[in-house]
């Protein structure tokens, strides 16, 4: 409480106003009364709520006091509170997407409408092995200038490999420069990151040693950090990349998560059950892994992320990614620099245009993509739905959107709203308790964030209200940026962000920095 001083007010009757005043000032941070006396009060009835745990539904109001949910159950409106009328509907945890890009252009686009109308009230960055470096000056910058969600972030090895070994990283990293990504690790988890992750499938992490990544989870660990990685790979090699994550949450003993699990590969499909034999062998001696999972057939990546040996002149490894990974008439680009008419091509399209087959397609895209300053992305289709249904139903997985804020693939704009559509009412997977525990309660406890993804007294007041019988996605490959539908309201740090299809204009989003470990619970 700051207040200016009137000129003139000097003498001793002036003075001891003055002190009186800031008496008061220091009671009102300190004495829990007058803090409650002072917060804004909000109380929601009528309301159906799913608290977060994986425990069954029940009617009960919630009263919010500042940034804080104060009581939950049978409530009777104080005088002056603002009473909202859920109207029968249901109230949950506001949902956390424990693997996204949303962070791109999200200061240029604070309300952040494609996330908040999914009811995503917290997003976790710095994925895929890359984030901001340092970490520090995008903290400050949420500081400064909040947007609607709250921000965690990981550090990401290839960024802090790139730091370090420049343009010269297509090799083993030498001990002196191990020991200087230790640092940089050291650095991230010293600003609050919340752990180390891996993009060991993309450059500059496709090059690193088993020992250099362990080495850097271990920094990682000292801290209380957790690790997550896109494995070395998700298709050709793919029980030897899972045994890497296991290893590295046996030797170190940190919880381990696998992003964005799935088997991208014709070859595997149908595995998903020895997939998940792995992780629950892994689990059954210790090792604290889970997973997350976003709802659809098709992943968001590079042209060359479909070549670990980095020959994207070997007409043998064009074809069998052709055959195994990605057929040519489920290769989407969703950029290219270098001719932007084809964004929204298949790479069958292009090789029809180009009068070629498909497999000389695929090498040419990559040739002209690897000219200085060029960019391209492209959406595959390589896995089995029934697969991604048994990921997402396993006990230890939660959802994420692995999205974009204007991204080509609709998994940025519909991810949560896709699974409560999807696996809850239309395929019925999960029961809604349980979809909402892998959005609220499970992610939490994945990231380690102890105060939020639950709807009890004294955690933070993220909170959801949505009509579950109309909730759904409504972004597609073609229209990859139409908002999902059923959202109500949403409240982030107690809050109201949006309300109506429509943000506020409230920015309440704060930083998510490293907490005290959680224990992972599966769903009850």
């Amino acid at each position: 409480m700051t207040r200016k001083r009137a000129k003139g007010s000097r003498g001793p009757g002036r003075q001891a106003g003055r002190v009186r005043l800031l008496l008061a000032a220091f009671m009102l941070v300190t004495v829990p009364g007058q803090i409650q006396a002072a917060q804004k009060s909000t109380l929601i009835v009528n309301a159906r709520i799913v608290d977060g745990s994986g425990s069954p539904a029940r009617a009960a109001s919630v009263r919010v006091e500042g940034d804080t949910i104060k009581a939950v159950g049978e409530l009777t409106p104080r005088a002056g509170e603002q009473v909202i009328d859920a109207a029968g509907h249901l109230l949950s945890p506001g949902f956390i997407d424990t693997h996204s890009h949303h962070d791109g252009g999200l200061f240029e686009a604070p309300d952040a409408l494609p996330v908040i109308s999914q009811g995503i009230t917290t997003i976790i960055v710095g994925q895929d092995g890359g984030s901001e470096l340092p970490l520090s000056p995008l903290f400050e910058r949420m500081r400064k200038h909040p947007v609607a969600v709250n921000i965690g972030s990981y550090i990401g090895h290839n960024s802090v490999r790139a730091a370090v070994l420049g343009e010269d990283y297509k090799r083993k990293a030498t001990a002196a420069e191990i020991e200087h990504m230790r640092t940089l690790v050291r650095e991230g988890m010293e600003a609050g990151a919340i752990g180390l992750s891996t993009g060991l499938e993309y450059d500059p992490g496709i090059y690193s040693s088993k020992e250099e990544v362990l080495i850097l989870a271990k920094e990682a660990a000292r801290f209380g950090g957790r690790y997550i990685s896109h494995m070395r790979s998700e298709d050709r090699f793919i029980w030897d990349a899972l045994d890497e994550i296991v290893e590295i949450g046996r030797v170190t003993g940190m919880p381990v998560q696998v992003s964005h699990m799935k088997l991208a590969m014709t070859d595997l499909w149908g595995q998903a059950d020895r997939f998940l034999g792995v992780m629950n062998r892994a689990r059954a001696a210790g090792v604290d892994i889970t997973g997350d999972v976003y709802p659809y057939e098709y992943w968001q990546s590079t042209l060359t992320v479909m070549f670990p040996d980095r020959d994207f002149t070997n007409r043998k490894a064009a074809e069998f990614a052709l055959q195994q990974i990605a057929k040519p008439e489920g290769l989407l680009l969703s950029s290219f620099s270098p001719d932007p008419s084809l964004v929204g091509k298949t790479v069958a399209d292009v090789a029809k245009q180009r009068g070629i087959d498909p497999t000389d397609a695929l090498m040419q895209l990559i040739a002209e993509s690897q000219a200085p300053g060029a960019e391209e992305s492209v959406i595959g289709t390589s896995m089995d739905s029934k697969d991604v249904a048994k990921l997402i139903a396993w006990p230890y997985s939660n959802i994420s959107s692995d999205g974009q804020l204007a991204g080509r693939h609709p998994r940025g704009t519909g991810a949560f709203p896709r699974v409560l559509r999807l696996y809850v009412r239309d395929q019925p997977l999960l029961t809604l308790e349980q979809a909402i525990h892998k959005m609220t309660g499970a992610a939490a406890a994945h990231m380690g964030m102890a105060d939020r993804g639950l709807i009890r007294p004294g955690m933070k007041a993220d909170l959801v209200l949505f009509d579950p019988d109309r909730i759904a996605d409504r972004a597609t490959s073609e229209d990859p940026n139409a908002l999902s539908v059923g959202v109500q309201r949403v409240w982030v740090n107690g809050e109201q962000v949006f309300e109506d299809s429509r943000p506020t204009g409230v920015r309440s989003g704060r930083t998510i920095l490293r907490s005290a470990p959680v224990k992972t619970k599966a769903a009850p």
